[in-house]
């Protein structure tokens, strides 16, 4: 075993003190500097936390950042979500292909530059768009490729590749990133018209003026719901988890948006760091909570040095540590938990997981995090937007919250709107928005889909467009993506269905295999040898993969599926005939046969 490996490695697990918990931190530094996560490798981190091998071998092998193979120097990975492919993704792949002379998922000769396919990196506002390392590279096409792939090889400096910098925070030094923010629509509770409509700390200042438990009756009274999707009771949640027994508790923001067609979380980590922490701290304040995680998604890498910078700047003005605001025994504190590529980490448990230093499998519920969660310890796992509106109703009160939204839905909510629009981007609007006047805002009025919530939601058509946003009619954790007349609402389907394969855990049956078969249902129908049998085949296996799966990635994952089977009955009628023979083809067996054909140089005779 190589001396000068074992030395460096010995240093990366010293630097986290050797501890069990921050073996993601180990992983994606030994990854980055290595290019691979080696067997080798692998026995010295085991050693050094003092784990069995086989726990660091299979987190690594659950990770899409992460490799036991080596991988170049320099990863490009390429998005190939329905979002990118609407705006030519494929085009910019055989690009690719063509100028670094290997397909996707090779390495170069010369071992420098890896290409893979990668989904949603939160970039669908200015797609395609790629991950080169941890330098995002935004509105490629054919003639960016061929620039980009020269300056690589010239320079050796993925940050070289940024030829323009995005506005607000995104040109700062320690961000330095072409993304552009794309804020379409202020005026709410988390964008204001107006910055000074809202004093920094605020909201932080009047709480620790009451009690933790009057400021957990503010967040119930406000009525304010989880901004995720799920639309918990907030309030709810923090008294669990306050009342829960256990010396240590933690709070959790889940700042890992891997819904295809989110990029919300993005925009307010980039314009808004101090309120989402601000938020953090409130909520430490009202449980009793002194250690906070902030579980960063791998494809946001680019914002992690500014979002460090910005947790220095509080501890220094006495915002974060012991005795925050100078109110005595209250201390808290946040540390940065880098994600390495895994959409179901977005499920709380599997979160949890993550942050010990695990693979992100979910957890069996009951116990729940608030009673049982980080550690075993009582733990309130909130997403980005629901931290930042907990700012907003401690400085501004209740019933100022209340007065925006419906009956059941309070406040407003962030979209990030992508797709076939003229203004892909953020709009903040009040909960009860029709989907209509959302399209024409966005530029989107002749859509002939939308799918809202992400693909885990549903997509409806025109039929429903005077539908409302919020929780009880159609209800989004943000990510609306629009489709024009021209899109095969089929092919967007099976892109959707592709995502929950290549991103279940694998845990359980329903959801691992389910979704494979379900897959096969629907290329069967959109090759045009389905047969209406097969419609009720794909109904009646969606309510079981719904229905069996063990959290909510497989419990969701068919809802492609069932709510086009709904909403869009027609266009999978349209492709399905009954057979005159009572039997139908499984398979072409003529474009079976066309490669044996062109090999031997003569026809196959068949039927």
């Amino acid at each position: 075993m190589n001396k000068d490996i074992t030395a460096e490695i010995n240093k990366i697990c010293t630097a986290v003190e050797n501890a069990r918990v921050r073996m993601m931190d180990i992983v994606r530094a030994v990854q980055e500097k290595y290019g691979c996560v080696s067997d080798d490798a692998i026995e010295i981190i085991a050693r050094n936390i003092s784990i069995p091998r086989v726990e660091v071998e299979s987190m690594v092998s659950f990770y899409a950042f992460l490799s036991k193979e080596q991988k170049g120097t320099v990863a490009i990975r390429l998005c190939n979500d329905i979002i990118d492919r609407i705006y030519g993704c494929d085009v910019v792949a055989r690009a690719f292909t063509e100028e670094l002379g290997i397909g996707f998922g090779e390495t170069t000769t010369d071992g420098f530059i890896t290409l893979e396919h990668t989904p949603c990196i939160g970039m669908c506002d200015q797609a395609p768009a790629a991950l080169v390392n941890n330098v995002v590279v935004t509105d490629l096409s054919s003639d960016k490729v061929r620039k980009l792939v020269k300056t690589l090889r010239e320079t050796r400096d993925p940050q070289q590749l940024v030829t323009r910098f995005g506005n607000g925070n995104n040109s700062s030094d320690l961000v330095k990133a072409m993304v552009t923010n794309n804020i379409r629509k202020k005026g709410g509770i988390i964008f204001p018209l107006m910055d000074s409509a809202f004093a920094e700390n605020a909201g932080l200042e009047r709480a620790i003026a009451m009690s933790p438990v009057e400021v957990i009756d503010e967040i119930n009274t406000s009525r304010l719901r989880g901004r995720g999707g799920a639309g918990f009771p907030t309030g709810m949640k923090w008294e669990f988890t306050r009342s829960s027994e256990g010396a240590n508790k933690y709070i959790i923001c889940n700042a890992d948006e891997g819904e295809p067609g989110t990029f919300k979380d993005r925009v307010i980590l980039t314009e808004l760091p101090d309120l989402l922490i601000e938020g953090m701290t409130i909520a430490a304040y009202a449980m009793g909570a002194e250690n906070g995680i902030l579980y960063l998604r791998g494809e946001y890498a680019y914002l992690y040095d500014f979002l460090m910078s910005i947790l220095s700047q509080r501890r220094e003005k006495k915002l974060l540590g012991n005795a925050v605001m100078g109110k005595k025994g209250f201390n808290f504190d946040i540390r940065i938990q880098m994600g390495a590529g895994a959409y179901v980490c977005g499920e709380e448990t599997a979160l949890i997981r993550s942050c010990e230093g695990m693979r992100g499998d979910p957890r069996n519920r009951p116990p729940f995090p608030a009673q049982k969660g980080y550690l075993e310890s009582p733990t309130c796992v909130n997403n980005v937007e629901t931290f930042c509106c907990a700012v907003r109703i401690l400085d501004k009160g209740a019933a100022w919250f209340s007065e925006k939204g419906t009956k059941d839905s309070h406040g407003t909510k962030l979209l990030s709107i992508s797709g076939n629009c003229q203004s892909p981007g953020i709009y903040e609007v009040p909960f009860g928005i029709t989907v209509r006047e959302m399209l024409r805002e966005a530029g989107a009025a002749n859509a002939r889909a939308v799918q809202i919530g992400g693909p885990s939601g549903q997509m409806i058509g025109p039929a429903d467009f005077d539908r409302r946003i919020c929780f009880e009619e159609l209800a989004t954790g943000g990510s609306v993506m629009v489709f024009g007349p021209e899109r095969d609402i089929l092919e967007v389907v099976s892109c959707f269905v592709d995502f929950f394969i290549e991103e279940s855990c694998g845990y359980c049956t329903p959801c691992r295999a389910g979704n494979v078969i379900l897959k096969k249902y629907l290329q069967k129908i959109m090759s045009g040898t389905g047969e209406p049998a097969d419609l009720a085949a794909l109904q009646d296996l969606g309510a079981v993969i719904k229905t069996a799966s063990r959290c909510g990635l497989g419990q969701t994952s068919p809802n492609p599926v069932l709510t086009t089977l709904k909403n869009f009955r027609s266009l999978y009628e349209a492709r399905v005939t009954e057979s005159k023979s009572g039997l139908q083809p499984s398979f072409d067996l003529a474009a079976a046969l066309k490669e044996t054909e062109s090999i031997i140089g003569r026809a196959s005779v068949h039927p």
